[in-house]
């Protein structure tokens, strides 16, 4: 069914495709049948192929078998999903990959999911079947339950299958989620996205087959799946900025503590463990960096709020109190006139000695401490605002 760009459908069957003339035949059957399944409902549809700069006869075959071809100009799966989602003409769609490893027919229930009102529906092969063969050992049993416990425990989704490469969902969710990814991570994206705006998520159970082609597929696991790493912690704050800020910097505030509380040139004893002075120094180290991380984490925060990527939480009106550029320009000189005291404090007891020997580790170590972070905190509040995000 070969519409125009114009027209409008209820159903949209979207496969991305680079050089998949062995299985576009296989794909394109399945959806027909799918549309026809469809059209028992009264509904109608469409097979749009996103052409990825095949160079065999994908896109002659395809136009040959009654499917509407668009030309992504740029390389990638997200970029050809992406670009296949803003030429698409239905109100639902079902993304399949065009490798044959999907039948489409199993599109259809979740096309009655999101009618149901569901913004996004996935394909479960764990909660359905996976073929001998279809999937590798690593992917089946290391990869994909890892990166999808992953997902769930920073993002709570409540999917079973985060990577599955058939799933449907609404035009208007994807509009709202406002994917942006090039490669293989668009599948943790969508699903990312779709739990941070609170999309309506539902999974049906699907057959994974075996991959109908006689080269190697595109999805290079290790590679790929770093990337989804990569993209998992970057809309994340709380992980991978805020919990490891606070256990730095509440590591560094106890040792601190413990060794201002001791009398200088002695130790800190508590049981078998001794701190001295060479302690200090590190939870120097240890506070910066976390404060560090709090910052770009405040950072993140307000960034990904501004893009409409998160909810605001009950922690978001203290954030948005404090992290001011003129607030954290003021907490710097702060910062920083309580850092040169010490310094100053330091220097006259030295010049007092006639600047001989000095037991002042500590006290210069602390100073050293707040200087950093008031520089940080002037960089950090400027950063925040240049991100157009300092409400």
């Amino acid at each position: 069914m070969t519409l125009p760009k114009s027209a409008t459908v209820d159903v949209s069957f979207l496969m991305p495709c680079l050089n998949e003339e062995q299985t576009l035949p296989e794909c394109i059957r399945t959806a027909h049948e799918a549309g026809g399944m469809l059209g028992d409902l009264g509904l109608t549809y469409e097979i749009l192929i996103s052409d990825n700069g095949s160079t065999d006869s994908s896109v002659e075959l395809s136009e040959s078998l009654g499917c509407r071809v668009v030309h992504c100009p740029d390389r990638g799966y997200g970029n050809a999903l992406i670009f296949g989602c803003k030429n698409a003409a239905g109100t639902y769609i079902i993304m399949g990959d065009s490798d044959a490893s999907y039948d489409f027919r199993e599109g259809v229930a979740m096309v009655m999911k999101m009618r149901e009102g569901y913004d996004l529906c996935m394909g479960s092969r764990f909660k359905g079947k996976i073929e001998p063969g279809a999937m590798p050992w690593k992917n089946r049993y290391i990869g994909n339950p890892i990166l999808t416990g992953f997902l769930n425990l920073l993002y709570r989704s409540g999917l079973s299958d985060a990577h599955c490469g058939l799933r449907g969902f609404t035009r208007s969710a994807a509009e709202r989620m406002r994917l942006e990814s090039r490669g293989m991570e668009l599948a943790s994206e969508m699903v990312v996205k779709s739990a941070i705006l609170g999309l309506k998520r539902t999974e049906v159970p699907v057959t994974l087959h075996r991959d109908g082609r006689d080269r190697p597929p595109h999805l290079r696991p290790w590679r790929d799946g770093w990337r989804h790493v990569k993209f998992l912690l970057t809309l994340c704050p709380l992980w991978f900025y805020f919990l490891p800020a606070f256990l730095l910097m509440g590591v560094s505030v106890a040792i601190f503590a413990a060794l201002l509380s001791t009398p200088p040139g002695e130790m800190f004893k508590l049981g078998r463990l001794w701190m001295g002075d060479h302690w200090f120094i590190l939870s120097g180290g240890f506070f910066n960096v976390g404060y560090q991380a709090l910052l770009m984490g405040v950072a993140a925060n307000k960034y990904t709020k501004s893009l409409g990527l998160r909810k605001r939480s009950a922690a978001d009106s203290l954030i948005d109190r404090f992290a001011k550029v003129d607030v954290l320009l003021a907490s710097s000189i702060l910062l920083g006139l309580a850092g040169l005291g010490i310094i100053a404090r330091v220097f006259v007891i030295w010049s007092d000695s006639r600047y001989g020997s000095l037991q002042m580790t500590r006290e210069t170590t602390f100073a050293t401490t707040l200087l950093v972070a008031s520089f940080q905190t002037m960089f950090g509040g400027f950063l925040i605002s240049m991100l157009g995000c300092d409400d």
